[in-house]
């Protein structure tokens, strides 16, 4: 059911808005929101007029890595010894684009516990799945996310999620299953063997990483509880903890959204060998801006679909709620496959901005894949399905 939205709720995104401002990216990021909940009220589709003439299927060709990785201790550089060293101080918020960069949030004071250091993993290295462009460094990956349980701008997850418990940890399968299931991540480790896939990620927002992934697919999971005939779609949510998550206590810190988060695919794509239950990165355990301990991970989707710190898997006949969705369903498909012919009703998807090894100021842009690149791997699943009505 399509959510309702009344004064009072329109004043209470005001009020999120107005108190957001400690950052440029912040503020953004509860703008998107405001506007994300306005927009709904309208049932306006996709303005993606402007990419039809160019519109062709563009197919994948890996060609990432692992030996075009920064090292990681180059990048471990402290927030004030970056600013010291560039020469830069407060007078640089002012300069366009740094709201790419979240450089006010360095100013920001953190009383929070730090995430601990994740432990090394064992794990195999598919040819398949190994590949030939530079990797997205160590620390923007676990310093640039979107967890907004740990708060909105892109440098609080990683200040904020030291809170987060995970060990232990359940996850559990039920539904449309024969064998309903709870596993700690001792049962996981001890069944599943660990695969590195290095991986494209296209957030929603039109940038990018590449990242070394390391987890095991999904499909695995799902035959050992055995699907019914009846199941169709897979639901996921994320844990549900105030005490641990300050943005589902305090709405300011979390966006308003409607906690826990949810996700959902359909079993077909759930079963696809590309998609994997993430358990670490970089060679180490995730850390919990991440996602620890375990996150789904489906390359070829926008990065919203990529649920965090999950507790639950439920499969279903019937298409599950999804977080985005239900906030602004003209905006935030079911489906989200990165498409650079259907843009969001508010930014082109044409383009993204690559957060590679350089400068985290590098506002340079690359054409944007259909399927983020694995269109040769997945356009199968969606063969008759007119991907601009199902975005």
């Amino acid at each position: 059911m399509k959510p309702k939205y009344t004064v009072e709720k329109g004043a209470e995104c005001l009020i999120i808005l107005f108190f957001s401002a400690f950052s440029l990216e912040g503020l953004t990021r509860k703008f998107h929101i405001f506007a994300a909940k306005f927009a709904s009220l309208s049932n306006s589709h996709h303005a993606d007029d402007e990419n039809r003439a160019g519109e062709k299927t563009m197919k994948l060709k890996n060609r990432l890595t692992e030996a075009d990785v920064t090292p990681e201790n180059i990048f471990n550089m402290n927030r004030r010894r970056v600013l010291q060293t560039l020469g830069l101080g407060a007078a640089a918020i002012s300069i366009p684009g740094m709201a790419n960069a979240d450089i006010l949030s360095w100013f920001k004071g953190n009383d929070r516990p730090p995430a601990p250091a994740g432990r090394p993993l064992e794990f195999t290295k598919p040819a398949q799945y190994q590949a030939n462009l530079p990797l997205t460094p160590a620390d923007k990956v676990s310093g640039y996310n979107n967890f907004y349980e740990f708060g909105l701008d892109k440098a609080d997850p990683a200040a904020n999620a030291g809170t987060l418990k995970t060990d232990p940890w359940k996850l559990t399968i039920e539904g449309e299953v024969a064998k309903p299931i709870t596993l700690d991540m001792d049962d996981i480790f001890k069944r599943f063997a660990m695969e590195q896939r290095i991986y494209r990620m296209r957030c929603v927002e039109a940038w990018s990483m590449v990242v070394p992934w390391i987890g095991f697919e999904l499909n695995k999971l799902l035959k050992l509880a055995e699907p019914t005939s009846k199941a169709r779609f897979v639901a996921f949510q994320t844990l549900y903890a105030p005490d641990q998550m300050p943005g589902q206590k305090d709405r300011f810190i979390g966006g308003g959204l409607n906690y826990p988060y949810v996700e959902g695919l359909r079993l077909d794509e759930a079963m696809h060998p590309l998609t994997i239950l993430t358990t670490g990165v970089y060679g180490k355990a995730l850390p919990p801006q991440n996602g620890a301990p375990i996150r789904l991970t489906v390359p070829w989707k926008y990065g919203f679909k990529g649920i965090k710190s999950i507790v639950k898997i439920t499969l279903t006949h019937d298409q599950p709620p999804t977080t985005w969705n239900q906030i602004a369903d003209n905006e935030y498909g079911f489906y989200a496959n990165v498409n650079p012919h259907v843009n969001h009703p508010r930014w082109s998807q044409a383009t993204e901005r690559f957060i590679g090894p350089g400068s985290s100021f590098n506002v340079d842009r690359q054409p944007t894949l259909l399927f983020n690149g694995y269109a040769d791997q997945v356009a199968s699943l969606y063969r008759g399905m007119n991907l601009r009505e199902n975005y």
